[in-house]
C-alpha cells in the first residue's frame, strides 16, 4: 500500500467500522425478545462452569443486556496509565508458549484488547477495528504488535482462537492468546479490565509506542482511523498525544 493512498483507505475503513457497530446495535433492537428466550439455553450450556467466577450467571435477567447496552456507547474516552505486566506464560493460537512480560518488553509498538470467541456484540466490533487497522497500516503493520487476549480461556483453546483469527483475516503481526484462568485473571486485573464475569467486560483497547512509555487506555469503540491516529501520535518522535474523543 502506498503512503498516499492511506487517507482514502482510512476514510473507507472508518465507515466500515462505524457501519459494523451500527449494524450490531440495530440487530439487538430487533432480536431483543429472542435473546430472553436464548438466555435459558445459554444458562444450561454454562452450567458446567457454575463454580467459575469468570462465568457467573445473571439470574433473573438477560445475560446479554449489558453487552447490548454497551453497544449504544458512542466514541471513546482516552487516559494514560502505567501498568505492571504480570509475569505469566500464555498460549497463542498456534499453541506456542508466550511470556507476556517479555513480549510486551520488546521495542515494538503494541495494540492490545480483550475478547472471547463466542461473544456476538462487543468483541466482533473490536476485532473488526483491529483487522481494519492492520490493513490501513499496510507495510507499516509489520512493525506493530497486535494482541487479543481471550477472557474465556476455558472455552477458547488455541484451535478456537485460530478459527477466530482466520474469520477476521488476521495478519502475521496479530496474536491471539489464551491460558490458565488464574493467569488470564491476573492480566485482566493488571490492566484494570477485570469485571468478574465475561458478560460484564467493556470495550477496551490499550496501546503503547515504547516499553518505557505509559499505556494509552481507550475505553469505548475506537474506529480503525482513530486507532491509527492514536498509534502514529504516540510513535512519532516528539508527537503530541491526542485529546479525548
Amino acid at each position: 500500500m502506498k503512503c498516499r493512498q492511506v487517507p482514502v483507505q482510512l476514510e473507507r475503513l472508518e465507515m466500515l467500522s462505524r457501519g459494523f457497530a451500527l449494524a450490531y446495535r440495530m440487530t439487538f433492537v430487533t432480536i431483543a425478545g429472542a435473546m430472553v428466550v436464548a438466555t435459558s439455553v445459554a444458562s444450561a450450556e454454562d452450567g458446567t462452569m457454575a463454580g467459575d467466577h469468570m462465568h457467573q450467571h445473571h439470574h433473573g435477567g438477560d445475560e446479554h443486556a449489558h453487552h447490548a447496552h454497551m453497544m449504544e456507547q458512542q466514541g471513546y474516552t482516552r487516559m494514560e496509565h502505567r501498568y505492571q505486566v504480570p509475569d505469566v506464560v500464555l498460549t497463542n493460537q498456534n499453541g506456542d508458549a508466550v511470556s507476556l512480560r517479555e513480549t510486551l518488553a520488546e521495542p515494538k509498538p503494541v495494540l492490545l484488547n480483550f475478547i472471547f470467541t463466542t461473544c456476538t456484540t462487543i468483541c466482533p466490533v473490536l476485532s473488526a477495528s483491529f483487522a481494519q487497522t492492520q490493513t490501513a497500516l499496510g507495510d507499516e503493520a509489520k512493525d506493530v504488535r497486535m494482541i487479543s487476549i481471550s477472557i474465556d480461556p476455558q472455552h477458547d483453546t488455541p484451535a478456537k482462537l485460530r478459527e477466530y483469527a482466520q474469520r477476521f483475516h488476521a495478519g502475521p503481526g496479530w496474536e491471539f492468546l489464551t491460558g490458565d484462568l488464574d493467569d488470564v485473571i491476573a492480566v485482566l486485573k493488571a490492566f484494570d479490565a477485570y469485571r468478574g464475569d465475561k458478560m460484564n467486560h467493556i470495550p477496551l483497547t490499550i496501546l503503547r509506542a515504547k516499553p518505557d512509555e505509559p499505556w494509552v487506555r481507550l475505553e469505548g469503540f475506537a474506529s480503525a482511523r482513530e486507532l491509527v491516529q492514536e498509534y502514529r501520535s504516540q510513535a512519532a518522535p516528539g508527537g503530541e498525544a491526542l485529546g479525548s474523543s
